[in-house]
């Protein structure tokens, strides 16, 4: 099945292009996309190597990611999408970024809940999974405000920049209604 192209509200929600790779370097050089994600991506050359692999992920059924853009103008803003994909178990981890001109506006939440729409009603998941830095008030906020509950803490789980990581826990599950 092709990569469908996802709407919500001003945004469109569509698979990565290779002419994309100017966005993708410049959305891992902020500061916060760089501190809360574990890659980098720094030359043209390395975002057309991410973008293939995301495409590959789509293809082999193992992941899924898109462009978040802003329907008016076509603008990237963000980044939606299932980084870990199980069909035969029915779960998959979800994964986002915001750059910095579109942030406290909704994007990542609208998106996520757009994105939880689609893996749950049109490809028939179950479970959703997101985690983010306890240390990262703002992702908490997007988890929540897109139906995600809080499940726990995952002591010393990620190595960021600064060091190893407590994570929080959240889910969503097919049927959830907030």
């Amino acid at each position: 099945m092709h990569q469908p192209v996802l709407y919500a509200g001003d945004l469109a929600i569509r698979p990565w292009d290779e002419s994309d790779a100017a966005d993708v370097v410049k959305a891992f050089g902020d500061p916060a996309i760089r501190h809360w994600h574990i890659f980098s991506v720094e030359t043209e050359h390395e975002a057309r190597e991410w973008i293939a692999a995301r495409q590959r992920n789509w293809r082999s059924e193992a992941g899924a990611n898109w462009a978040v853009t802003d329907r008016r103008d076509a603008a990237v803003i963000g980044r939606v999408g299932l980084r870990t994909a199980n069909l035969r178990t029915g779960e998959a981890e979800v994964t986002y970024w915001v750059l910095p001109e579109a942030r406290g506006k909704g994007v990542a939440s609208m998106a996520l809940r757009e994105l939880a729409r689609w893996a749950f009603e049109d490809i028939g998941l179950h479970r959703l999974a997101l985690a983010h830095s306890t240390a990262n008030a703002a992702s908490c906020r997007v988890a929540q405000k897109s139906g995600f509950h809080f499940e726990g803490t995952m002591r010393s789980k990620v190595l960021h920049s600064d060091g190893w990581h407590d994570m929080h826990a959240h889910a969503r599950i097919s049927g959830d209604t907030d």
